[in-house]
């Protein structure tokens, strides 16, 4: 059974740095693409990074040059490494992965 679980997620202030991790289990990355996905209160569920099996990536303008996506196929691990931080990525950030999700996890940037 295919499972993500997502962690990393806490309180940062503005201008701060978290490291988002989802744990693949079930099986390996194989030609699927893994994503990063935020929701905020009151807001649909939004893209925010993804990688394909070619090691192509694809960010919201919103996280241009602020975040990125790696994975570690020897873990089965992929990551979102954010950084300058605004209030406004402040969201449960979602793993995906061929539709499956993981359960999230809440990054709240606040001073």
């Amino acid at each position: 059974q295919v499972q993500l679980v997502e962690s990393g997620g806490g309180l940062v202030q503005p201008g701060g740095s978290l490291r988002l991790s989802c744990v693949l289990s079930g099986s390996a990355f194989g030609i699927y693409t893994m994503g990063w996905y935020r929701q905020a209160p009151g807001k649909e569920r939004e893209m925010v990074a993804t990688l394909n099996y070619l090691g192509t990536t694809n960010y919201a303008d919103s996280v241009k040059g602020r975040f990125a996506i790696s994975r570690d196929n020897a873990k089965n691990t992929v990551y979102l490494q954010m950084s300058s931080l605004k209030p406004d990525d402040t969201a449960v950030y979602y793993c995906n992965r061929a539709g499956k999700w993981g359960q999230g996890t809440q990054v709240t940037v606040s001073s």
